[in-house]
């Protein structure tokens, strides 16, 4: 892409004061700037309710990529593109004191009236923040004009079907983007290329050469200072509804006929629609859930879940879930999904293992070795990279077995960093790709397939919480669903 083509536009960030604003949002813009990757005809307007002056807010920008910028001197001329805006989600007032100011920087930054608007809030202002962005004139524009949106998006079906309807009032699907920053990590992205640009695998990628497929999301952090969000929220809708069936839509989906986002999105949706639908009578046939007590984590002794800030001491908010998913079409037929998330475990890991079946006739069985099963390991967090284990030849006279891998790391390939995932996404949305954000058909079918289980949840009580020690990998009833199967989970 050359210079000319780099996308520009005015980035309006609701919540420009918050964690996620500082943390990720102004690193990554950062990055774009300085890799060159978005034009210089660029302003973010940061907007909160704390009353602060443009060098105030200016100043924040500059030590939240400080850490990014390695003594870089261009960081005062990146955070004069910032400009801070008092604001009131509720007061039209604040909206078109917005409106003028967008105006003024549209011509001063030569943006051809391109904006995007970012809620990096709490959720329960997306509706009103749309509504109001519509109805005060800042949707007109000659330009183009998108919303991104973070997680979560409603808190079940219903709730998501109303928000979806009152932001379908201001904005098209087409310009709605909603954020899943696993979708933005490179290995995920890397199951697409893996798939379907190496005939080693595509050919495999089915019944009849796959037993079955994990997929681990652990974290070694508790809940920390999100207590009373999690209390509403809970594993279950914070992993499994968004970045775990998204990384199982993205595995199981067919070939797409292009590489475009419509047909992605189209695939993966066939996927979410194919899979099997777990009665709230069933679900302790499928599910387990998990809180964590007290422990120890790299040595240091940690507290448990419900004495946590912000948590009913008496909680039955799951912070741990494991399950055993079917997807019931040609493809997959037969073959087990098993995926795992939770915090206070003893590692920080995001991994996918797909484990083949034995070939019909072992000859090495005969001989009485034992011989380990083909996996395929996508590494995606912390460490990037896929490693494939295999069986060959122990050395030695006797032709005895020996697993082995073969490895490929990003972190090692001339120490260069992969893009961080808001990165990359913020880059498509400018660009306008949506190939790595959630259409609403996912949103609504992934809340369709999760309502039920939470149901179940909901309605009965856990009295074995907590059911895990911090520093574990969690109840061992998660164990159970793979052994009854003839599995167990690999290690991390």
């Amino acid at each position: 892409m050359s210079k000319k083509e780099n996308p520009t536009s005015l980035i309006v960030i609701f919540g420009a004061t918050g964690d996620l604003a500082k943390r990720k949002l102004y690193p990554s813009i950062y990055r774009l700037y300085k890799n060159g990757s978005i034009s210089k005809n660029f302003a973010v307007v940061g907007v909160a309710r704390r009353p602060l002056t443009n060098e105030e807010f200016r100043s924040n920008v500059s030590k939240s990529v400080s850490s990014v910028a390695n003594g870089d001197g261009n960081v005062e001329e990146f955070s004069s593109h910032f400009y801070y805006h008092p604001f009131d989600v509720t007061s039209s007032e604040s909206y078109q004191q917005l409106k003028g100011l967008l105006g003024d920087l549209d011509s001063d930054y030569e943006t051809n009236g391109n904006r995007i608007f970012y809620l990096a809030m709490a959720p329960e202002f997306f509706g009103t923040i749309a509504t109001n962005l519509k109805s005060e004139g800042l949707t007109e524009t000659d330009g183009w004009k998108r919303l991104v949106i973070e997680k979560p998006f409603g808190h079940n079906l219903p709730s998501a079907k109303d928000l979806n309807a009152e932001i379908r009032q201001a904005f098209d699907e087409s310009e709605i983007y909603r954020i899943d920053h696993y979708l933005g990590k490179e290995m995920v992205q890397n199951i697409e290329v893996i798939r379907f640009a190496n005939a080693l695998f595509e050919p495999l990628w089915n019944n009849r050469y796959i037993s079955n497929i994990q997929i681990t999301s652990s974290e070694v952090l508790g809940v920390e200072d999100r207590g009373r969000y999690y209390e509403n929220s809970g594993a279950l809708r914070d992993m499994v509804q968004n970045h775990m069936l998204q990384m199982v839509a993205l595995l199981a989906m067919e070939p797409p006929i292009k590489l475009n986002p419509e047909e992605i999105r189209s695939e993966k949706v066939k996927v979410l629609r194919a899979m099997r639908k777990i009665e709230q009578d069933d679900v302790e046939d499928y599910f387990v859930r998990g809180q964590y007590g007290a422990g120890f984590v790299d040595g240091d002794q940690v507290q448990g879940y419900r004495e946590g800030n912000s948590v009913d001491p008496n909680s039955n908010t799951e912070t741990y879930v494991a399950g055993k998913l079917l997807i019931d079409n040609f493809r997959w037929a037969g073959v087990p999904i098993y995926i795992r998330t939770g915090k206070r475990m003893s590692e920080k890991s995001t991994k996918i293992i797909v484990q083949f079946k034995d070939i019909p006739m072992n000859l090495y069985y005969n001989r009485g070795e034992k011989v380990d099963p083909n996996l395929l390991v996508i590494n995606i967090q912390p460490e990037e990279g896929i490693t494939l284990h295999l069986n060959a030849k122990k050395s030695g006279k006797d032709v005895t077995t020996t697993p082995i891998k073969l490895d490929y790391t990003n972190n090692c390939i001339d120490g260069i960093n992969t893009p961080e995932a808001y990165e990359r996404l913020i880059y498509d949305a400018m660009r306008g790709d949506m190939t790595n954000f959630t259409h609403w058909d996912e949103v609504a079918l992934s809340w369709s397939f999760i309502d039920e289980i939470s149901k179940a949840w909901e309605n009965t009580r856990a009295f074995d919480f907590p059911n895990y020690e911090s520093g574990s990998m969690g109840p061992k009833q998660a164990d159970g669903l793979l052994e009854k199967d003839g599995f167990h989970w690999w290690p991390l």
